[in-house]
């Protein structure tokens, strides 16, 4: 298998775990609270990778092997559904859809990695592209979550504040 499938399903084989662990053990107002206004929460984060989870990997992937066009996605955009879900739920949603996602990866050839399609900003764009972008994004907006997380810790850390500037969201440079 090539080096590039196995750290691709390495890395998305995690998430899910990842974010079951967060919204199992930190409280609602904690994932909920933004870093500043106007940028995500934890679960915002959560929200958006189940989106790209139901409507853009896995469309994308199958718009590869089957030779057709890719649409493009707004970010922007939450489409998960009903906000009365909590946080457990939608971790649980999330670990499903990627298991699904999982089991089509693990048949990707390395014969595949060069498909390509077109986007209809990014021009074409070739299948191993879009799987470094898929573990990107995972580990983005992990990463992204974890960011808000730290915002209230950070404002309560004092004089350790300042080893942890390059963390802080909203604060100019």
């Amino acid at each position: 298998m090539n080096n590039l499938l196995e750290y691709v399903l390495a890395v998305l084989s995690t998430t899910p775990e990842r974010w079951q662990q967060l919204v199992s053990t930190l409280p609602v107002d904690l994932l909920t609270r933004p870093p500043v206004s106007g940028e995500w929460s934890a679960l915002n984060c959560l929200q958006h990778l189940l989106d790209a989870e139901r409507l853009v990997f896995p469309v994308r992937f199958h718009a590869f092997l089957a030779g057709q066009d890719l649409d493009d996605f707004d970010p922007n955009q939450q489409h998960s559904g009903p906000d009365s879900q909590t946080p457990e739920q939608l971790a649980a949603a999330f670990a499903r859809y990627r298991q699904e996602s999982l089991v089509q990866l693990k048949h990707v050839k390395d014969d595949d990695l060069v498909r390509t399609a077109q986007h209809p900003k990014l021009g074409t764009v070739t299948l191993a592209e879009m799987l470094h972008t898929w573990a990107a994004h995972d580990l983005n907006h992990t990463v992204q979550a974890e960011r808000a997380l730290m915002q209230p810790f950070m404002l309560g850390c004092g004089p350790w504040r300042l080893f942890f500037r390059d963390h802080e969201v909203g604060v100019p440079e």
